[in-house]
Protein backbone atom coordinates (compact mmCIF):
# COMPACT_ATOMS: atom_id res chain seq x y z
CA UNK A 1 0.00 0.00 0.00
CA UNK A 2 0.56 3.67 -0.29
CA UNK A 3 0.42 5.67 2.69
CA UNK A 4 0.47 8.97 4.44
CA UNK A 5 1.32 9.60 7.79
CA UNK A 6 0.42 12.31 9.82
CA UNK A 7 1.74 12.37 13.53
CA UNK A 8 3.78 14.89 15.13
CA UNK A 9 6.13 13.02 17.33
CA UNK A 10 8.82 12.35 15.34
CA UNK A 11 9.99 9.41 16.97
CA UNK A 12 6.61 7.63 16.27
CA UNK A 13 6.20 9.01 13.31
CA UNK A 14 9.74 7.34 12.23
CA UNK A 15 8.50 3.75 13.82
CA UNK A 16 5.79 4.08 11.75
CA UNK A 17 7.83 4.62 8.64
CA UNK A 18 10.03 1.89 9.30
CA UNK A 19 7.73 -0.24 10.21
CA UNK A 20 5.54 0.01 6.82
CA UNK A 21 8.62 -0.25 5.13
CA UNK A 22 9.90 -3.30 6.18
CA UNK A 23 6.28 -4.92 5.75
CA UNK A 24 6.66 -4.00 2.04
CA UNK A 25 4.36 -0.91 1.95
CA UNK A 26 5.61 2.70 0.42
CA UNK A 27 5.22 5.66 2.85
CA UNK A 28 5.50 8.25 0.44
CA UNK A 29 4.92 11.07 2.69
CA UNK A 30 5.74 11.74 6.70
CA UNK A 31 4.40 14.85 8.46
CA UNK A 32 3.75 16.29 11.31
CA UNK A 33 0.38 18.76 11.01
CA UNK A 34 -3.03 19.05 9.40
CA UNK A 35 -2.07 21.33 6.81
CA UNK A 36 1.30 19.02 5.60
CA UNK A 37 -1.50 16.06 5.54
CA UNK A 38 -4.49 17.42 3.24
CA UNK A 39 -1.29 18.97 1.00
CA UNK A 40 0.56 15.26 1.09
CA UNK A 41 -3.11 13.12 0.54
CA UNK A 42 -4.12 15.73 -2.57
CA UNK A 43 -0.35 15.36 -4.33
CA UNK A 44 -0.17 11.29 -3.67
CA UNK A 45 -3.35 10.34 -3.63
CA UNK A 46 -2.45 7.03 -1.06
CA UNK A 47 -4.27 4.08 -0.83
CA UNK A 48 -4.67 4.92 3.03
CA UNK A 49 -3.00 8.08 5.75
CA UNK A 50 -2.42 7.49 9.29
CA UNK A 51 -3.59 10.68 11.01
CA UNK A 52 -2.60 11.32 14.55
CA UNK A 53 -6.19 13.47 16.44
CA UNK A 54 -3.82 16.01 18.43
CA UNK A 55 -1.41 17.84 16.01
CA UNK A 56 -0.09 21.39 16.05
CA UNK A 57 -0.45 24.18 16.42
CA UNK A 58 -3.49 23.95 19.46
CA UNK A 59 -2.92 20.09 19.90
CA UNK A 60 -6.41 19.33 19.62
CA UNK A 61 -8.12 18.21 17.14
CA UNK A 62 -6.45 19.15 13.42
CA UNK A 63 -5.95 15.64 12.17
CA UNK A 64 -9.37 14.83 12.44
CA UNK A 65 -10.72 18.01 11.44
CA UNK A 66 -8.23 17.64 8.39
CA UNK A 67 -9.77 14.12 7.42
CA UNK A 68 -13.07 14.97 7.75
CA UNK A 69 -12.08 18.41 4.87
CA UNK A 70 -10.24 15.46 2.88
CA UNK A 71 -12.73 12.52 3.23
CA UNK A 72 -15.63 16.24 2.04
CA UNK A 73 -13.32 16.61 -1.18
CA UNK A 74 -12.09 13.22 -2.18
CA UNK A 75 -14.83 10.93 -1.68
CA UNK A 76 -13.31 7.85 -0.49
CA UNK A 77 -9.94 8.69 0.59
CA UNK A 78 -9.31 6.09 3.41
CA UNK A 79 -8.37 7.07 6.91
CA UNK A 80 -6.89 5.18 9.78
CA UNK A 81 -7.16 7.17 12.46
CA UNK A 82 -4.49 6.57 15.32
CA UNK A 83 -4.61 8.33 18.92
CA UNK A 84 -3.97 8.03 22.48
CA UNK A 85 -7.75 9.87 22.84
CA UNK A 86 -11.61 9.43 22.12
CA UNK A 87 -12.44 12.48 20.43
CA UNK A 88 -16.37 12.77 19.95
CA UNK A 89 -17.53 15.56 19.02
CA UNK A 90 -16.36 14.83 15.02
CA UNK A 91 -15.24 11.86 15.46
CA UNK A 92 -19.47 10.63 14.45
CA UNK A 93 -19.23 13.52 11.34
CA UNK A 94 -16.07 11.46 10.10
CA UNK A 95 -17.97 7.66 10.30
CA UNK A 96 -21.41 9.13 9.15
CA UNK A 97 -20.40 9.87 5.25
CA UNK A 98 -21.55 6.46 4.42
CA UNK A 99 -18.12 5.66 2.23
CA UNK A 100 -16.21 3.42 4.42
CA UNK A 101 -12.36 3.44 4.37
CA UNK A 102 -12.43 4.87 7.85
CA UNK A 103 -10.89 3.56 11.26
CA UNK A 104 -10.13 4.72 14.23
CA UNK A 105 -7.69 3.03 16.61
CA UNK A 106 -6.22 3.97 20.36
CA UNK A 107 -2.46 3.72 20.31
CA UNK A 108 -2.72 2.44 23.50
CA UNK A 109 -4.80 -0.57 22.67
CA UNK A 110 -3.41 -2.00 19.78
CA UNK A 111 -1.72 -5.28 21.39
CA UNK A 112 0.10 -6.75 18.51
CA UNK A 113 1.52 -4.82 15.23
CA UNK A 114 -0.02 -7.56 13.01
CA UNK A 115 -3.28 -6.14 14.15
CA UNK A 116 -2.20 -2.50 13.54
CA UNK A 117 -1.85 -3.51 10.03
CA UNK A 118 -4.75 -5.71 9.55
CA UNK A 119 -6.99 -3.03 10.39
CA UNK A 120 -4.96 -0.74 8.17
CA UNK A 121 -5.40 -3.18 4.89
CA UNK A 122 -9.34 -3.18 5.98
CA UNK A 123 -9.57 0.68 5.61
CA UNK A 124 -7.62 1.32 2.42
CA UNK A 125 -9.91 -1.69 1.10
CA UNK A 126 -12.92 0.60 2.19
CA UNK A 127 -14.11 -1.09 5.06
CA UNK A 128 -15.01 0.46 8.70
CA UNK A 129 -12.56 -0.67 11.72
CA UNK A 130 -13.07 0.61 14.97
CA UNK A 131 -11.80 -0.17 18.45
CA UNK A 132 -14.53 -1.28 21.20
CA UNK A 133 -13.03 1.56 23.76
CA UNK A 134 -13.97 4.27 20.61
CA UNK A 135 -17.70 2.61 19.89
CA UNK A 136 -18.11 2.42 23.65
CA UNK A 137 -17.08 6.36 24.33
CA UNK A 138 -19.29 7.24 21.20
CA UNK A 139 -22.22 5.08 22.56
CA UNK A 140 -22.44 6.66 25.79
CA UNK A 141 -21.69 10.31 24.83
CA UNK A 142 -24.73 9.96 22.61
CA UNK A 143 -27.41 7.18 24.50
CA UNK A 144 -29.16 9.64 26.21
CA UNK A 145 -30.92 9.59 22.49
CA UNK A 146 -34.17 7.35 21.72
CA UNK A 147 -33.21 6.40 18.08
CA UNK A 148 -32.50 2.77 19.45
CA UNK A 149 -34.87 2.68 21.77
CA UNK A 150 -36.36 0.47 20.29
CA UNK A 151 -33.45 -2.36 20.58
CA UNK A 152 -33.27 -5.02 23.12
CA UNK A 153 -30.26 -5.29 25.26
CA UNK A 154 -28.98 -8.17 22.91
CA UNK A 155 -29.90 -6.29 19.94
CA UNK A 156 -27.52 -3.12 20.98
CA UNK A 157 -24.64 -5.89 22.00
CA UNK A 158 -25.19 -7.26 18.38
CA UNK A 159 -25.09 -3.86 16.62
CA UNK A 160 -22.13 -2.82 18.76
CA UNK A 161 -19.87 -5.71 17.79
CA UNK A 162 -21.02 -4.90 14.29
CA UNK A 163 -19.55 -0.84 14.76
CA UNK A 164 -16.71 -2.76 15.59
CA UNK A 165 -16.41 -4.31 12.27
CA UNK A 166 -17.36 -7.69 12.99
CA UNK A 167 -18.71 -10.50 10.73
CA UNK A 168 -21.78 -12.69 12.01
CA UNK A 169 -19.48 -15.74 12.48
CA UNK A 170 -17.33 -13.32 15.12
CA UNK A 171 -20.30 -12.08 16.65
CA UNK A 172 -21.47 -15.50 17.59
CA UNK A 173 -18.15 -16.47 19.48
CA UNK A 174 -17.99 -12.77 21.16
CA UNK A 175 -21.64 -13.59 22.56
CA UNK A 176 -21.04 -17.58 22.68
CA UNK A 177 -24.14 -17.32 20.12
CA UNK A 178 -25.22 -19.85 17.16
CA UNK A 179 -24.62 -18.50 13.86
CA UNK A 180 -29.34 -18.63 13.17
CA UNK A 181 -29.32 -16.38 16.70
CA UNK A 182 -27.14 -13.85 15.28
CA UNK A 183 -28.76 -13.65 12.12
CA UNK A 184 -32.21 -13.66 13.60
CA UNK A 185 -31.00 -10.65 16.03
CA UNK A 186 -29.14 -8.85 12.84
CA UNK A 187 -32.40 -9.04 10.94
CA UNK A 188 -34.57 -8.03 13.96
CA UNK A 189 -32.06 -4.96 14.22
CA UNK A 190 -32.26 -3.89 10.49
CA UNK A 191 -36.26 -4.25 10.89
CA UNK A 192 -36.49 -1.66 14.13
CA UNK A 193 -34.34 0.32 12.07
CA UNK A 194 -36.12 0.78 9.07
CA UNK A 195 -33.78 -0.38 7.05
CA UNK A 196 -35.62 -2.47 4.19
CA UNK A 197 -33.41 -4.43 1.69
CA UNK A 198 -32.02 -2.59 -1.33
CA UNK A 199 -30.00 -3.02 -3.73
CA UNK A 200 -28.20 0.55 -3.31
CA UNK A 201 -26.99 0.62 -0.03
CA UNK A 202 -25.36 -1.74 2.73
CA UNK A 203 -28.02 -2.29 5.52
CA UNK A 204 -24.61 -3.33 8.16
CA UNK A 205 -23.04 -0.40 7.24
CA UNK A 206 -26.37 1.98 7.59
CA UNK A 207 -26.94 0.50 10.79
CA UNK A 208 -23.53 1.15 12.26
CA UNK A 209 -23.98 5.11 11.25
CA UNK A 210 -27.39 5.00 12.65
CA UNK A 211 -25.94 3.71 15.97
CA UNK A 212 -23.36 6.19 15.79
CA UNK A 213 -24.96 9.35 14.58
CA UNK A 214 -28.34 7.94 16.92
Amino acid sequence: MRVVIAEDSAILRAGLVELLNLRGHEVVAAVADGDSLCAAVREHRPDVSIVDIRMPPTHTDEGLRASIALRAELPGCAILLFSQYVETQYATELLADRAGGVGYLLKDRVAEVSDFLDALRRVAEGETVLDPEVVSQLFTATRKTDALAGLTPREREVLGLMAEGRSNSAIAAALFLSAGSVEKYVSSIFGKLALPQSEGDNRRVLAVLRYLES
